[in-house]
């Protein structure tokens, strides 16, 4: 299984990606209670969550940064 692209989140609207982040947060969670419990089967599941929330939470931040410097720009 391919690492997800980065591209795949930047075609996210601002809801999908706050609800995308917060699935992943999630599924991180659930992959940190089946390591507690030892019922993990894929670990590599770790890098891909943790890679894609670092993704998503980048698009995030840019959104942010872009919009401030157009306030900032409108004043």
């Amino acid at each position: 299984m391919a690492l997800p692209k980065i591209s795949e989140a930047r075609e996210l609207s601002d809801d999908q990606l706050a609800e995308e982040i917060l699935a992943v947060k999630r599924k991180l969670f659930q992959l940190r209670l089946q390591k507690a419990t030892r019922q993990l089967e894929k670990p590599h599941q770790f890098k891909h969550a943790r890679h894609r929330l670092a993704q998503l939470l980048t698009v995030e931040g840019e959104r942010k940064r872009v919009a401030s410097q157009v306030k900032t720009a409108e004043q």
